[in-house]
């Protein structure tokens, strides 16, 4: 498994609508994409659940990496690039993936979605770090609400990357909440469970 998100800030008096239409017209072209498990196309906005921004910020979890690169390299996202700009895209590498308790086929009723970023710190015992990151996303998995949870690693940055959906927009967890506006998941299925080591 593999995570990838990119983040496109907006203006403040950004018109939020112009994404939702984007989305609801687009949105389908990944729903049968080969390689990927699932893309959630997630939204901010300024002064809602406590964001400061307007920010679209799609998160993709790649069963593969040919379907990551094909992407990357084909039409769609040359498409986002012309229309705002070719913004960076992060990339971890995948710790664990759980199905919540709430997860329905192809990750039906996900509303919210959390992300958060955690510091490995130097010094830190590696594998006892991510042995509780993945008990960790287990249990966050096992909350009401929850339609999955997954995390992944970048270590260029030694930053862990905590990913989860929802029903609700109360997750019993810390992070950046997102609204999901479509789910790409075709792949969902064949996402490797638990520990990826």
């Amino acid at each position: 498994m593999h995570a990838m998100q990119y983040e496109i800030t907006l203006p403040a008096d950004y018109d939020m609508d112009v994404i939702r239409d984007r989305v609801a017209r687009r949105g389908h072209l990944l729903d049968a994409w080969d390689g990927l498990g699932l893309k959630a196309y997630l939204v901010r906005e300024r002064g809602t659940h406590g964001s400061p921004v307007h920010q679209y910020a799609p998160f993709y979890l790649w069963n593969t990496t040919q379907g990551m690169n094909a992407f990357l390299w084909g039409p769609g996202f040359r498409g986002l690039s012309d229309d705002f700009g070719r913004p960076v895209v992060r990339q971890w590498s995948g710790l664990v993936y759980e199905p919540g308790v709430a997860g329905g086929s192809a990750g039906a009723g996900a509303r919210f979605a959390l992300r958060r970023r955690q510091p490995v710190p130097d010094g830190a015992a590696l594998g006892d770090l991510m042995g509780e990151v993945v008990a960790g996303t287990g249990r966050l998995a096992r909350e009401d609400g929850a339609v999955l949870a997954a995390a992944a690693v970048d270590t260029a940055r030694w930053e862990v990357v905590h990913f989860s959906l929802w029903e609700h927009d109360a997750p019993k967890a810390e992070g950046d909440l997102f609204q999901v506006l479509h789910l790409s998941a075709p792949g969902l299925a064949a996402l490797p469970r638990g520990r990826q080591w």
